[in-house]
């Protein structure tokens, strides 16, 4: 009987390649936009998977999220390396400031100030020069999307060429010298980042009382993150986050703040709607236009749940058909769009999520169409 349904949905050509066509577009539709939706995900994180060494941060008590540069007290570092449990505490500088270039355009970068005796929070990949060059003279290290992109210098004939090792610029009119181009994750925000070391970061910041950002702290072997987190807090007066939950807050306050949850929540939900219309719609149809084998099948003494396994084996098998084919447009197209600078990431839970919801689409579907097999009277096969 499954053989038979089978064939039934593809000799009708018409109905059977509009079915997955339609479906295909659904599954098009809702997994390259989920996909896209976690590439962007990913980005928020960058800032923790660039500085894997720290497993708590401290921070003011007001601050919301990672990219809401604060300043701390100095003591707080000092204190904070006193509680029991810490096995390092170093200072971080992270603001954006004016940057230069020599040819006079100036961009808005990120300047994070890294310990200058441990170099703790640098780059961790190299692509030229070394990290330990930061301890030259008005040392700074670049990233390479910045210095490909943003940070480009204009020659005097009027070309633009990357920033590389050796190029000079100002930060807040205090002069610069790149030592080196370093690889990053790519972050969500667009600022381009410029690595210092944190005294050098004071002085290019604007003069302040209190300017250092972050307390990054190495636990003990042993000591649990969120205990010391909150053994730091209570000690500190400040507000001290494991890495787990400051990455999460991060994540949360920008998906809600910049209105991205809603945007490919709504594209995400237009691809099930359009998968359901489609399916529902078609298979009704044809349903219809095949009421009268159906009666002779129940004619001939084929039960309700015969016909309804005929329907949704009919059902699942155009739906991993539409599925296939989707996932497969979808991940085309992400090749294309990750290289353009797209945020596209498609785990494999992506796909099972994504086939378990077309696979859902399908059944709500058949199971409309379903209701009329159900009330279908086998003398409609002997009418007209």
């Amino acid at each position: 009987m499954i053989r038979l349904a089978i064939k039934m949905i593809v000799n009708d050509r018409l109905k059977y390649l509009g079915l997955l066509i339609g479906l295909a577009f659904a599954a098009t539709l809702i997994t390259q936009q989920a996909s896209i939706f976690m590439g962007y995900t990913q980005r928020m994180w960058a800032f923790f998977s660039d500085t894997p060494h720290a497993d708590v941060w401290v921070m003011d008590r007001e601050m919301e999220f990672s990219e809401d540069a604060k300043a701390l007290p100095e003591s707080a570092l000092y204190v904070t390396r006193s509680v029991e449990g810490v096995e390092w505490a170093m200072p971080m500088y992270r603001a954006v400031l004016l940057a230069r270039l020599a040819d006079g355009s100036e961009r808005a970068s990120r300047v994070v100030g890294i310990d200058d005796g441990t170099l703790m929070g640098g780059p961790l990949r190299m692509l030229d020069g070394r990290v330990e060059d930061l301890r030259m003279a008005d040392a700074v290290i670049v990233e390479r999307r910045a210095a490909e992109n943003a940070l480009q210098v204009r020659e005097a004939d009027g070309t633009k060429r990357p920033l590389r090792t050796g190029d000079t610029m100002t930060i807040n009119d205090r002069a610069a010298r790149v030592v080196g181009i370093c690889e990053s994750n790519e972050p969500f925000y667009w600022e381009p980042a410029i690595y210092t070391t944190y005294s050098r970061a004071l002085t290019f910041a604007p003069p302040t009382r209190e300017q250092m950002t972050f307390v990054m702290v190495k636990a003990k072997a042993g000591v649990d993150h969120e205990s010391l987190a909150q053994a730091i807090s209570e000690k500190t007066g400040q507000k001290a986050r494991t890495t787990r939950d400051f990455s999460s807050i991060t994540m949360w306050y920008t998906l809600i703040n910049t209105g991205i949850l809603v945007n490919f929540g709504i594209t995400v939900g237009l691809g099930f709607v359009i998968g359901l219309l489609v399916c529902g719609q078609t298979f009704f149809n044809y349903v219809v236009d095949n009421s009268k084998y159906f009666g002779a099948l129940k004619a001939l003494g084929v039960s309700n749940g015969r016909l309804l396994g005929m329907i949704f084996a009919q059902v699942l098998v155009v739906g991993l058909l539409g599925f296939g084919i989707g996932a497969g447009m979808a991940a085309i197209t992400g090749s294309f769009l990750k290289p353009a600078g797209v945020g596209f990431f498609m785990p494999w839970q992506l796909l099972v999520g994504a086939c378990v919801s077309m696979l859902l689409i399908c059944l709500v579907g058949g199971a409309l169409s379903a209701v009329r097999v159900m009330r279908l009277e086998p003398a409609v096969v002997f009418k007209g």
